[in-house]
């Protein structure tokens, strides 16, 4: 697992410290082009992997970097799914079947969806899982995907039903079908570590806020710890400025003090920016710049 990894929220106007911020992030990165040139400087600076979702504008980076296989080698793609508003969106856009078109894999429609028949009558959950994935997954075939996540809304939904057979059902399928190691994101890690456990999923690859303050960190710093220390988890940290409530230096020494942190991603905008993350980062851990 790389331990520096870029995220997107900033292509797709996700920023928790300023509305005004994300939307004029939004309008600039609706150009392709702009997309491809941060991502560039995160690989060219450090960041082994991209964690990203399966937004629509995802697949037209993927097409990109097909074409230039060379250029991108050694740049892992993390998805993390689903993301839901394509759904509703396609479908509002295309209709039913139309949609199932553009998200199901071409090769065996018929049967993909005949299967999808079975699964919804029988209330199959490993199949429906399966065909959920592997929609998603459409976007990145040809690409390196070591790891594919389980967004959070999906898993901290997982969380509160106790629907322990979920989490087992998306860790095989994405084992079996395309060689990746399940990764989870969430909320809540005191209440997602025994749900992986009694689901077999040992030594989980988990993605969560950590941060000084404890900022959307549920059940609190200690209970964070204590839950690492008895379940082991390769925890990937998020949020870790807080959005914007921690000074980048202290942030990342603090969490980078954390024995079962392995991994940072972080979101930025300009090379600058990934410049200077990566640069203390790697000050800490006593990397050359």
């Amino acid at each position: 697992m790389d331990r520096i990894l870029f995220g997107d929220n900033q292509f797709f106007g996700v920023n928790h410290m300023s509305e005004e911020k994300a939307r004029q992030q939004a309008m600039r990165f609706q150009d392709l082009g702009e997309i491809m040139r941060v991502l560039e400087a995160a690989k060219e600076l450090g960041a082994g992997g991209f964690m990203c979702t399966t937004h629509d504008r995802i697949a037209d980076v993927c097409d990109l970097m097909r074409t230039a296989p060379a250029k991108w080698e050694g740049f892992n793609l993390l998805p993390c799914m689903p993301y839901a508003h394509k759904y509703a969106n396609a479908v509002t856009e295309l209709g039913y079947f139309d949609a199932l078109r553009k998200f199901l894999p071409k090769d065996g429609l018929v049967d993909t969806v005949l299967r999808g028949g079975r699964a919804l009558a029988t209330q199959d959950m490993s199949a429906m899982i399966g065909l959920l994935v592997d929609a998603e997954m459409k976007m990145f075939h040809g690409l390196p995907t070591p790891i594919i996540f389980l967004q959070n809304v999906v898993t901290d939904l997982v969380i509160g039903l106790r629907a322990v057979d979920a989490l087992g059902a998306f860790a095989r399928h994405v084992k079996k079908k395309y060689g990746a190691e399940p990764g989870f994101i969430t909320m809540n890690v005191p209440m997602l570590l025994p749900l992986l456990d009694e689901a077999g999923v040992k030594n989980p690859i988990v993605c969560a806020n950590v941060n000084k303050i404890g900022f959307r960190m549920s059940g609190g710093i200690q209970g964070y710890r204590d839950a690492a220390e008895r379940y082991s988890p390769r925890m990937i940290a998020m949020s870790i400025f807080a959005s914007g409530g921690i000074a980048p230096r202290e942030a990342i020494e603090w969490v980078l003090d954390e024995p079962y942190v392995q991994s940072i991603v972080f979101g930025a905008s300009s090379r600058g920016n990934i410049q200077n993350t990566i640069s203390l980062i790697n000050e800490k851990l006593g990397e050359p710049a």
